[in-house]
C-alpha cells in the first residue's frame, strides 16, 4: 500500500498545472465579464498525454473553505477557454479558482496553483463619479496639462482599496507621491464618443491611516488635440480634458466608503506646457511645486458614451535600449543612434541652472549622406523641450507623448552629451511574445526580427500603421492582412478583441466598416484627392469578417465569433447591397492593391482592378461566413452563405476568366488572389500559376504586388507546386524585396519597397514611413513553410498542430517555436549532407500532424518529443 502510494504521486509529479488564467489573464482585476472563462497548460513527461476530466473550484478564499461553485468531474478534453457556471458573481469581489485533471492513461494531478480573478464594477456601462475639468481648460488651440487633487481620511482598520479612473484625454495618478501603475497614454483610444475605458488599481498598500493625497495628472491624448494632421483635423472628441475617479474603500469591519470625484477637488496647471501625439511634450520643471490650485468644475458629457472596463492590454514599457553611438552631423549637432527603429520616449539626466533646457528631435533615418531627416514626419514635429529647475541632477521622460524614431537629434543640452544620460524606453501594449524563429540564413533572420519591431512599434493600444508622422491610425487594410503573422509573434488575443470592440462601435448602420478605427477621418475627402470615400473599401473593411475568426483560428476563443458575428453578418449584407446583381462588386472606393509597383506613375493604386479585388475580398468574406455559421450552428445561415458563394465565385469565373482559362487582368496580384483564395476554375489552375510565374519572370523574379498581393504571394506559390518561386522571392536581396531592405540597414519593414531607393534617394515626404509593418506579413509564411509549424483551423488554438516544414532556398536548417494555448510547440530541422534531420515538440493535451519533404502519406502523432531522419532524393 505505501509502496503504491509512493508510485502515485510520482506519478502526480509527472503530471501537473500551470496556474490557471482567468481571460487569457494572470490574476486579473477589474475583470468585467458575468461568464468568465478559464485556462491551463498541463505540464507531463509522458508522451500522447489527452485531458479526460477536468475538476473546477472558485471559491471567496484562498483556503477554499467558502466553495461558491464546484463544476464535478467533467468528462472533457477542453483546457482553454472553459465557461464559469456557479451562481451570479458579485461586483468587486476576489474570486479564488483551482483545477485538477486526469489524463486518458488514468494518471490524477494534483490541484493545480491557486490563482484569482477579481471582478469590476459590472456597471454596464453605468458610472457614478462626474468627469472633472478646469475653468480655464477652454482653449481649443492649447493642450496644456492638469493636474487635479483631493485629500482624503482613511480610517484604522483597512482591508482593502481599488482606484477606479478613466479620463478625457490621457492621465497618470498618484497616491502620497507614489505612481499607480506603470501603464502610458491610459486609457487609451476608442471611440470616446460611444465607449470609454476605465482601469483599475490595487491602492490598498499606498495608503495610509489618516490623511492621503489624492493626484490625477491629465493630458491632451487623443481625445484633444491634433490628428489626422494632413487633413487639419484637431479637437475631434472634444474642446476640454477631464478626469473621473471612483475609490472603493473596504475596511476589515466589512464597511465600505466610496470617494467620488466632484466640485470638491481642486485643480491647476502642471508643468506639461504643451502635450500632443503627433509633436511631442514641453515641459518646465520650474512649476513644479508652485501650481496655483482652484476647485474643479463638473463636465457634463453624452448620455451615448459607455464607460466600461479595460478589456484589451494596457501599454507599458517593455524594454530599455541604450545609445549604440553618438554622431556628429556637419553643423556639429550631436545625434544619438539607438540601433533600433522603434515607438518610445527617451529618458534622460541633466544638470544645470534654473531656465538651462533640453530639445531632442526625433527621426526615422538619416538622408545620405548621414543628415538628420524628418521630411516624412510631415506635419508632426516629435520635439521634446525640457525647462530645468536647476536643483541638482533631473530626470525626465515624456508623459503624455510618444514618438516614432531610431535617431534623436539632441539640439539643446547644458554640460557635455554622454550616451549613459540617456536611454531610449521602448512602448507597446503588453503582450506576451509567443514565436521564436532561426534559420541558416542570416538576413531571413534579420528580417524576422524587423517584423517583429515593427509590431512591436505599431501596436499601441491599436494597430496603427506608422508610428511616426502625422497619422498613427488605426488602419484596417493594415490590421487584417498582418493579423496571422501577428498572432505567430505575439499573444494578441486581448489586443485584437479590444479592437474589434472599437470597430463595432463605428459600424454604419447599413453595415459599413470605415477606413481606420476609431474613425477619424469622417468627411476627410474634401481635404484629400486620395480619399473618395469614408468607408467600406475592399481588403480594409474585411477585417470586420477577417480578424474575428483569425483570432478565433489562433486561440480556439469560440466566444470572439459569438461576439461579432452579428458584425459580421452586417458586414457581409453591405457588400451584397453593393455588389451588381449580388455577386460582382464593382461600385464605391477602393484603395484595392495599394501602393504597388506596377501602379502608374505619381499614382498610389495599383494595377489591378478594383471590381477583381473587391469581388475576391467579398467572397472571402462570405466564405468566412460560412465557417463561422458552422461553429456557431446557425443552419439556416449555413445555407444562405454556402449558396451565395458558389453565386460569386462562378460569377467571377465567369466575369474575369476565358473560356481558355486566360484570367484577363495581366497583374501578379490578380493571379496571387485568384489561386490563394481558390477562385480559379480547377482545370485553369495550372494555367494559373504558369502565367503567374511568366510574370514573376519577366520582373527577373521580383514582385510587384501591394498591400493586397504581398500578404498571399508565397503562399500562393508554393501551395501550387512552386515553392522553389516562393523562395526564390523570399532571397532576393536587390530591389524590390524584403531583404533589400534589410541589406539597406532596415531594422523594421518599410511602407515601400523603395522607400530608400537603390541611387541613394528618398520615396517621397508625402508618404513614406520606415515603420510600416504590413508587408511583414510574409512572417506567417516564414513559420508556416520555411519551418513548417502551423494550425489546423478545423480543430483551433492549436489544439491540432501542423508541422510541413518545406525546405528550399539553399537553407541548411531552420527552426521555428510556438507558445500555444496548450503549451510550448517547436519544430527545428537541418540538412546534413543528403539527410534531413527532424525534431518536433508537441505540448501536452494537443496532437501533431507531420508530413515531411517528399513524403504524402501524414504522421498522427501525440505529445511527447520526435525526431525523424531520411534520406533527400539526388534531385533536392
Amino acid at each position: 500500500m505505501k509502496s503504491s502510494w509512493k508510485k502515485k504521486q510520482k506519478e502526480n509529479k509527472m503530471l501537473k498545472i500551470s496556474p490557471i488564467k482567468c481571460e487569457n489573464l494572470k490574476n486579473p482585476i477589474g475583470l468585467d465579464s458575468e461568464i468568465p472563462r478559464f485556462s491551463w497548460v498541463i505540464e507531463s513527461s509522458h508522451k500522447n498525454v489527452i485531458q479526460k476530466s477536468y475538476e473546477l473550484e472558485t471559491s471567496t478564499d484562498e483556503e477554499f473553505q467558502n466553495k461558491i461553485w464546484k463544476s464535478g468531474v467533467v468528462e472533457s478534453s477542453q483546457s482553454q477557454y472553459v465557461d464559469y457556471k456557479g451562481p451570479q458573481l458579485s461586483a468587486v469581489t476576489r474570486y479564488w479558482v483551482r483545477v485538477r485533471i486526469t489524463d486518458t492513461a488514468g494518471r490524477t494531478s494534483s490541484w493545480s496553483p491557486t490563482a484569482f480573478f477579481e471582478t469590476s464594477l459590472m456597471n454596464h456601462g453605468v458610472w457614478k463619479a462626474p468627469f472633472i475639468s478646469s475653468g480655464e481648460d477652454k482653449d481649443p488651440a492649447k493642450s496644456s496639462g492638469w493636474l487635479f487633487k483631493k485629500t482624503v481620511s482613511v480610517k484604522e482598520g483597512l482591508a482593502s482599496a481599488r482606484l477606479y479612473a478613466t479620463a478625457l484625454g490621457v492621465y497618470e495618478a498618484s497616491v502620497n507621491g507614489n505612481r499607480i501603475g506603470d501603464q502610458q497614454m491610459a486609457p487609451g483610444w476608442t471611440n470616446y464618443s460611444k465607449r470609454l475605458l476605465y482601469q483599475c488599481y490595487d491602492i490598498t498598500e499606498t495608503l495610509q491611516e489618516g490623511e492621503n493625497q489624492i493626484v490625477a495628472h491629465v493630458g491632451a491624448g487623443w481625445y484633444k488635440g491634433d490628428l489626422a494632421g494632413w487633413v487639419g483635423k484637431r479637437c475631434i472628441y472634444g474642446n476640454r480634458n477631464a478626469i473621473t475617479m471612483q475609490i472603493l474603500l473596504v475596511y476589515k469591519d466589512k464597511s465600505q466608503e466610496w470617494i467620488m470625484t466632484d466640485e470638491s477637488w481642486k485643480t491647476a496647471k502642471s508643468p506639461v506646457i504643451s502635450s500632443e501625439i503627433y509633436h511631442g511634450e514641453e515641459y518646465d520643471a520650474r512649476r513644479e511645486g508652485h501650481a496655483s490650485w482652484t476647485m474643479a468644475e463638473r463636465v457634463p458629457t453624452a448620455e451615448s458614451i459607455q464607460i466600461t472596463a479595460q478589456d484589451g492590454p494596457l501599454t507599458l514599457p517593455q524594454e530599455i535600449l541604450k545609445p549604440k553611438e553618438i554622431l556628429v552631423d556637419k553643423k556639429g549637432r550631436s545625434i544619438l543612434d539607438f540601433g533600433q527603429n522603434m515607438t518610445g520616449v527617451v529618458r534622460f539626466k541633466v544638470r544645470g541652472k534654473a531656465g538651462d533646457r533640453v530639445k531632442l528631435k526625433h527621426a526615422e533615418i538619416l538622408s545620405p549622406p548621414g543628415e538628420f531627416y524628418t521630411e516624412n514626419l510631415r506635419s508632426a514635429r516629435q520635439e521634446i523641450l525640457y525647462t530645468l529647475k536647476g536643483e541638482g541632477t533631473e530626470s525626465y521622460q515624456p508623459r503624455f507623448s510618444f514618438q516614432g524614431f531610431r535617431y534623436v537629434l539632441v539640439e539643446e543640452y547644458p554640460g557635455q552629451i554622454q550616451a549613459d544620460n540617456f536611454e531610449a524606453i521602448v512602448l507597446h501594449s503588453q503582450m506576451k511574445k509567443s514565436g521564436e524563429f532561426e534559420c541558416s540564413h542570416p538576413l531571413l533572420n534579420q528580417l524576422h526580427h524587423n517584423i517583429l519591431w515593427g509590431m512591436k512599434g505599431n501596436f499601441f493600444d491599436i494597430p496603427t500603421d506608422c508610428p511616426q508622422r502625422d497619422e498613427r491610425l488605426g488602419w484596417t487594410g493594415d490590421a487584417q492582412v498582418f493579423i496571422s503573422t501577428a498572432c505567430t509573434l505575439m499573444d494578441t488575443s486581448g489586443f485584437f478583441t479590444k479592437w474589434l470592440r472599437d470597430m463595432r462601435s463605428e459600424q454604419n448602420e447599413k453595415g459599413g466598416i470605415p477606413h481606420v478605427i476609431p474613425d477619424v477621418l469622417q468627411n476627410a475627402s474634401s481635404q484629400d484627392d486620395l480619399l473618395k470615400g469614408d468607408h467600406s473599401a475592399t481588403g480594409w473593411a474585411d477585417a470586420m469578417t477577417i480578424c474575428p475568426w483569425e483570432i478565433y483560428s489562433q486561440y480556439g476563443d469560440r466566444r470572439i465569433l459569438e461576439e461579432n458575428y452579428d458584425a459580421m453578418k452586417s458586414w457581409v449584407s453591405y457588400m451584397r447591397r453593393e455588389a451588381r446583381d449580388e455577386v460582382i462588386w464593382d461600385s464605391g472606393f477602393h484603395f484595392g492593391d495599394w501602393v504597388a509597383l506596377d501602379a502608374k506613375e505619381g499614382s498610389y493604386f495599383g494595377a489591378t482592378p478594383n471590381d477583381l479585388t473587391a469581388t475576391v475580398f467579398y467572397a472571402n468574406s462570405v466564405h468566412i461566413m460560412i465557417k463561422t455559421a458552422k461553429v456557431l450552428g446557425f443552419e439556416d445561415d449555413l445555407k444562405e452563405y454556402s449558396a451565395l458563394y458558389k453565386r460569386i465565385v462562378t460569377a467571377f469565373q465567369n466575369e474575369f476568366f476565358t473560356n481558355t482559362g486566360r484570367l484577363a487582368v495581366n497583374t501578379q496580384t490578380a493571379h496571387v488572389l485568384a489561386l490563394y483564395f481558390n477562385l480559379a476554375p480547377k482545370p485553369f489552375i495550372r494555367r494559373t500559376v504558369d502565367t503567374l510565374v511568366r510574370l514573376l519572370e519577366a520582373e527577373d523574379d521580383h514582385l510587384l504586388t501591394g498591400f493586397l498581393g504581398t500578404p498571399y504571394l508565397c503562399a500562393a506559390l508554393s501551395r501550387n507546386g512552386r515553392l522553389d518561386k516562393a523562395y526564390k522571392l523570399l532571397l532576393q536581396e536587390d530591389y524590390p524585396s524584403w531583404l533589400y531592405q534589410v541589406k539597406q540597414g532596415a531594422t523594421t519593414i518599410w511602407e515601400h519597397w523603395d522607400g530608400l531607393k537603390p541611387d541613394g534617394s528618398l520615396w517621397s515626404p508625402d508618404m513614406n514611413s520606415f515603420n510600416h509593418y504590413a508587408y511583414g506579413s510574409v512572417g506567417y509564411w516564414m513559420y508556416t513553410a520555411v519551418a513548417g509549424l502551423s494550425l489546423d483551423e478545423d480543430d483551433p488554438g492549436y489544439k491540432t498542430i501542423l508541422f510541413k516544414p518545406q525546405p528550399g532556398g539553399g537553407l541548411t536548417r531552420a527552426q521555428a517555436s510556438q507558445m500555444t494555448p496548450y503549451g510550448k510547440a517547436s519544430i527545428s530541422w537541418e540538412i546534413k549532407v543528403k539527410t534531413y534531420i527532424c525534431t518536433l515538440v508537441i505540448p501536452a493535451n494537443a496532437k501533431g500532424r507531420l508530413l515531411l519533404p517528399g513524403q504524402e502519406e501524414w504522421k498522427e502523432l501525440g505529445s511527447g518529443e520526435y525526431t525523424f531522419q531520411l534520406d533527400l532524393p539526388s534531385s533536392f
